[in-house]
């Protein structure tokens, strides 16, 4: 294992012991009822010992002295088996408490990441990091606590145990423990790097199903079968390389382990019969060495399969801090003030921004919209219209000058109070998996029924989801499937029209509706719209002819501003694009 690997693998552990510190008082408990677990279990071989000393043969059996023995060798099974399940338990407990902090911390970490990583990783990734990994990370944990410290702890007082009945054995078997030693370092040096790259195929094959699965009506319409099942082939052929690769060398601890284990166990055999044929030891103390030499060898075997899980582990929990540690969005100035329910005055002075630093995209952007505008923004695919939204709801930070919203600079006041002032309606509905009543609410929880039926009304949703099997009770599935685009897209509408912003944003609002009903939804923005400041992204140029303003965009520039009339009668990028729509075929 290089360097670098050694240091990740060094700082992943010290960030596991940090997330395992609150529960150091369990952990302490846990560690003591191993120990109880491991002196009982290694004191049964001497009580057997003993009672194989106490039948010499034919009418020189110890009867009493055997039920003695019993008696104390069952209440010793009986200690070993209750310190064995409390010691289960509490391992449970410190595991799934760790677990749950580490979902929930990367969980709320994810929420406080900027827009521009959300687009820059495939959904299934991230998925994959805050399930699969986490539970891969939460078995190797459990398999650590319950298995690791036992392990050890057994090794060192069995090797004191046989040192009270003869040392030399003792030292034969210590000679022989390196060996096993660099079994098991030997292949942990070579499993992590290896369950890495695994955790990551198996990432990436998550989110190629992830957007297969979800988008699989979009797979079949343009024939993409095929294609899909070779890049589905090419990723799985790849998770069973690398997982092959991570399988054989883990795999070969059990028996390499078990060979040197084996060397041990004849190696007692073998010089105990030897000292017991002398006169040494005893009949009883041979069967007492061969136990423990077995138990000495068990725990090898143990942390060997401890250690490759524990690889994985790490490995798997790496990449859930590897998220963690991804920058989060630009947090709040400490100074920063609520934006109260403002008149929903905007204005770009001088705004810069790039997607991608060497890719220029709006340079120089200046404009001024009053409260009460309704502002159109037009122009090809790609223009900056959408980057422009963005901007102002404060999904991305400008990179230079100002904007503003009721004169306040959008980084002088919190995220929540800006977004409040702000209703979007975009091209893309999303609906939760709930009722119909619970998405309407979804950005006002406490509304009251009476609130949502008639913000439905409005949206003109209200007579189809009286259709509906349960009304507004009706459970909407998951991402709306069971409800067509139109009614997904005016429930969204419903959503805005519930909280009443004083800005609005429209992103293509429309662009899934039939035209009898987007005639009914035009009706209601007029309602929604009026006294509001609106900003009305559609490529359909039919739909904003009657706002105040239109902005003519490319490449990220306003080359062209006015009403539609006056753009028209420019006859120049507009109105090229206009005739492109309703010149006659």
């Amino acid at each position: 294992m290089s360097k670098a690997k050694q240091t990740a693998s060094r700082d992943t552990i010290r960030r596991v012991l940090k997330l395992i510190a609150p529960y150091r008082l369990l952990v302490l408990v846990s560690l003591l009822l191993a120990a109880v677990t491991v002196i009982t279990t290694l004191y049964a071989p001497i009580l057997t010992g003993l009672g194989v000393d106490l039948i010499l043969g034919p009418g020189q059996v110890d009867l009493p002295g055997l039920v003695r023995l019993a008696i104390q060798l069952g209440i010793v099974v009986l200690v070993t088996s209750v310190s064995q399940w409390l010691m289960s338990l509490i391992n449970n407990r410190i595991t799934f408490q760790v677990v749950r902090d580490i979902r929930v911390r990367a969980f709320s970490h994810m929420e406080e990441l900027p827009l521009s990583y959300i687009d820059a990783h495939r959904p299934g990734e991230t998925i994959s990091r805050l399930t699969t990994d986490v539970e891969q990370f939460s078995d190797g944990l459990l398999m650590g606590f319950t298995q690791l410290f036992t392990g050890v702890l057994t090794i060192l007082v069995t090797l004191i145990f046989m040192l009270t009945i003869d040392w030399r054995i003792t030292l034969v078997v210590g000679l022989l423990t390196p060996l096993s030693i660099f079994v098991a370092k030997f292949i942990a040096q070579h499993t992590y790097s290896m369950f890495r790259v695994q955790s990551e195929t198996r990432a990436e094959m998550t989110g190629l199903v992830e957007e297969l699965v979800g988008n699989q009506h979009l797979v079949r319409a343009f024939g993409y079968e095929s294609r899909a099942e070779e890049r589905f082939e090419r990723i799985n052929l790849d998770l069973q390389s690398c997982g092959l690769r991570a399988t054989f060398y883990s795999s070969l601890s059990n028996p390499c382990t078990r060979f040197v284990n084996s060397l041990v166990y004849a190696a007692v055999g073998v010089l105990g019969a030897l000292f017991a044929i002398a006169g040494g030891i005893t009949a009883g103390n041979l069967s007492a060495l061969l136990q423990y030499a077995n138990q000495y060898t068990k725990p090898f075997n143990d942390i060997s399969s401890v250690m490759t899980e524990l690889q994985n582990a790490l490995a798997c929990a790496q990449r859930v801090f590897d998220l963690i540690d991804e920058p989060p969005i630009t947090p709040d100035a400490p100074n920063a003030v609520e934006l109260h329910q403002g008149a929903g005055r905007v204005s770009f002075e001088h705004v810069k921004f790039r997607y991608v630093p060497d890719v220029p995209l709006i340079e120089d952007m200046n404009l001024r919209v009053w409260p009460g505008q309704r502002i159109a923004l037009v122009g090809p695919t790609g223009c900056g219209k959408t980057t422009l939204v963005n901007l102002l709801m404060r999904f991305y930070e400008i990179n230079g000058g100002s904007l503003k919203v009721d004169d306040n600079a959008i980084d002088a006041v919190t995220r929540d109070s800006l977004r409040a002032n702000l209703g979007m309606v975009l091209q893309e509905t999303w609906l939760k998996c709930g009722t119909v009543a619970e998405n309407i609410a979804y950005g006002k929880p406490d509304a009251t029924r009476e609130e949502i039926i008639a913000a439905a009304k409005k949206a003109r949703a209200h007579s189809f989801i009286c259709r509906l099997p349960q009304g507004y009770d009706t459970m909407i599935a998951e991402d709306g499937d069971n409800l067509s685009a139109g009614q997904r897209q005016l429930l969204c509408i419903a959503r805005v029209m519930l909280r009443r912003p004083p800005i609005l944003i429209l992103d293509e609002a429309t662009s899934s509706i039939d035209t009898r009903t987007e005639v009914l939804v035009q009706d209601a923005f007029e309602e929604l719209m009026r006294g509001r400041t609106s900003f009305i992204v559609a490529h359909r140029l039919s739909t904003i002819k009657n706002a105040d303003r239109i902005l003519v965009m490319k490449s990220g520039s306003i080359i062209e501003s006015g009403t539609h009339e006056e753009l028209l009668a420019k006859n120049g990028f507009y109105a090229q694009l206009y005739q492109s729509q309703f010149a006659p075929a």
